[in-house]
């Protein structure tokens, strides 16, 4: 009968010690580690969609003056539209959808360094005071959100010909800014003056010919906010989509070499034959 007692203690023992080492371990459990927020972010911003931020959800933004890949903002500019800079952009931290081979860094002509996306310098604008601001869109029709999607961008620069010599917005030569739309890249975009509205009328699908001028195929995605969609649309060349605006079939320049910032089929074979498209441009004629 003691022989029975001694073993029913010794269960009950046991039990006890397995409760007290089970509590231990709940009580020793290590705490999650919090997540490391990426050096930069995809957040959504209202209307404007998914834009470019920093760790802190802080809005970056695209200067069309920069659109050959140098920063031009300088001086006081500088105090408006901060430059923004990740230590060691190769080895940063970013979110999904973001792609490490779509970001840079240049030198500035102050010696400091800039981040980029797609070759585009990054910046931030002085008003945006808390994450998820988003006030420096459109300001001067200059400044425009840092998106991964744009279709067509704004360049603000001076028109330099094939010719070498430097034209107004008008085509006369003379020193000015002219705005025009380019691509994601900085590349300039072009219309044939012998098209009519929807209808490509130098693309012949000959390699040798269309490599003068080739197209630009692209589905509508992200503009700038003062561009409207509804001018922009598509025709089937060859098989392929080529974007239009304001009924405009839309292409590049050979001789530009897929280069950002060039302009030099503004005058080729003169001035007016491939002009640079913009908001100015009048609709394309009917046939």
């Amino acid at each position: 009968m003691k022989i029975f007692s001694i073993s029913r203690m010794l269960v009950a023992m046991g039990f006890l010690m397995a409760f007290s080492f089970s509590c231990s371990d709940d009580d020793e459990t290590t705490p999650p580690v919090p997540a490391v927020p990426s050096d930069i972010q995809l957040k959504d911003a209202a209307a404007l969609g998914k834009v470019l931020t920093d760790k802190d959800g802080k809005t970056l933004y695209f200067f069309t003056r920069d659109a050959a890949g140098t920063s031009v903002c300088t001086g006081g500019c500088l105090d408006t539209w901060p430059i923004f800079s990740v230590a060691n952009v190769a080895s940063a931290k970013l979110d999904a959808g973001l792609k490490a081979a779509d970001f840079g860094s240049i030198t500035r002509a102050d010696g400091k360094p800039q981040t980029t996306y797609k070759g585009w310098p990054l910046y931030y604008y002085k008003d945006d005071a808390a994450a998820g601001d988003v006030k420096g869109e459109g300001v001067g029709t200059r400044w425009y959100v840092a998106k991964t999607g744009y279709t067509v961008m704004l360049s603000n620069t001076q028109l330099v010909g094939h010719d070498g010599k430097s034209y107004k917005a008008d085509y006369t030569e003379g020193v000015g800014e002219t705005q025009f739309f380019v691509d994601s890249l900085g590349r300039t975009l072009y219309a044939f003056a012998r098209d009519s509205s929807m209808n490509n009328n130098w693309t012949t699908n000959d390699a040798a010919h269309d490599a003068t001028w080739p197209i630009y195929s692209a589905e509508i995605k992200d503009l700038p906010s003062t561009a409207d969609k509804a001018l922009f649309g598509s025709i089937t060349v060859f098989g392929k989509k080529q974007l239009t605006y304001k009924g405009w079939p839309l292409y590049y320049f050979g001789a530009d070499e897929m280069k950002r910032g060039m302009t030099k089929g503004m005058s080729f074979p003169r001035t007016g034959v491939w002009p640079i498209v913009n908001k100015e441009s009048p609709l394309a004629p009917t046939k």
